[in-house]
């Protein structure tokens, strides 16, 4: 076991998923001149402490379900395949609950019971996702769930923290961020669709089946990049609003493999989603403040 087994555990090229609301409810804030440098930071640190959560109780659950088998088609998963021993991934799972429970009582004391509300539905949801009797991942629950709490949820959690109130306005932007997010998820799924179904995990890919899964994330892409343009048709953003427009064409080689490729493949596709939702994110914030 060494650093390198930690960084394939806290599965780095999701991260981007918890700073992308974070980020733009930031921007929000910088846009009405109620932005906190302090709260940003541990909003993010928190953030990214959920999903590395996240990331850990899924590789020690999927492992104990007997659905993380040697057939899996995604990149290495070291409980199941004795990089770590279950024990010790439980055991950081945990530890990074705790850390991320201990920034979260900062944040309550700060944003009193709304912040508290959304700590505590994030770490239940760090333990439903993959646990218990009824996993969320694995009833074809989690694209819900990633598009509620990287959404609706992160981005006016975000603002609120910082501003004590939420705008009609910061829920509109919470949305196209909360589809670039799920469009991970489900980019994800797709490509397990075969070993998830053997494994009896009913993910909303095994439910809907390859085609129908395919057709939900170019929905995903699409309206990501449509919001934005509907935002400035309503006249009360600029032009600026439209910048995600300028990365709209890195979705074209993310379309190609979904439609053209399987298996193995598909892990290109999901790292090139997950930085299109980075790119999004921050050009979509970029704008937020300009605007």
């Amino acid at each position: 076991m060494n650093l390198h087994h930690w960084w394939l555990a806290i599965r780095p090229k999701t991260l981007p998923a918890a700073a992308c609301p974070v980020v733009v409810g930031a921007a929000c804030t910088i846009s009405d001149h109620r932005f906190s440098a302090l709260m940003f930071a541990a909003a993010l640190a928190g953030a990214l402490l959920i999903q590395i959560s996240v990331n850990l109780a899924n590789d020690y659950f999927d492992f104990m379900h007997n659905i993380d088998t040697p057939d899996r088609k995604g990149p290495k998963r070291v409980t199941q395949s004795g990089l770590i021993s279950p024990g010790t991934v439980r055991n950081a799972f945990i530890l990074t609950m705790l850390m991320a429970l201990g920034l979260g009582t900062v944040l309550i004391i700060k944003g009193g019971v709304v912040i508290l509300c959304i700590v505590i539905a994030s770490l239940l949801g760090v333990i439903c996702y993959s646990a218990g009797p009824f996993p969320i991942a694995s009833n074809g629950l989690g694209e819900v769930f990633v598009f509620i709490f990287f959404g609706p949820v992160a981005v006016p959690g975000t603002y609120y923290l910082m501003a004590g109130c939420v705008t009609p306005m910061v829920f509109i932007a919470s949305v196209p961020v909360g589809f670039m997010v799920t469009a991970i998820i489900v980019v994800n799924n797709l490509r397990d669709i075969e070993t998830d179904a053997r494994a009896g995990k009913k993910t909303l890919a095994v439910i809907l089946g390859h085609w129908r899964t395919k057709v939900e994330f170019v929905f995903l892409i699409f309206f990501s990049f449509l919001i934005p343009c509907l935002m400035f048709a309503s006249g009360y953003w600029s032009w600026a609003i439209l910048l995600p427009l300028a990365v709209f064409w890195k979705s074209y080689p993310v379309f190609k493999i979904i439609f053209e490729q399987d298996g193995e493949v598909l892990n290109v596709a999901l790292a090139d989603t997950a930085k299109l939702a980075l790119m999004f994110s921050t050009l979509f914030a970029i704008g937020i403040m300009a605007g």
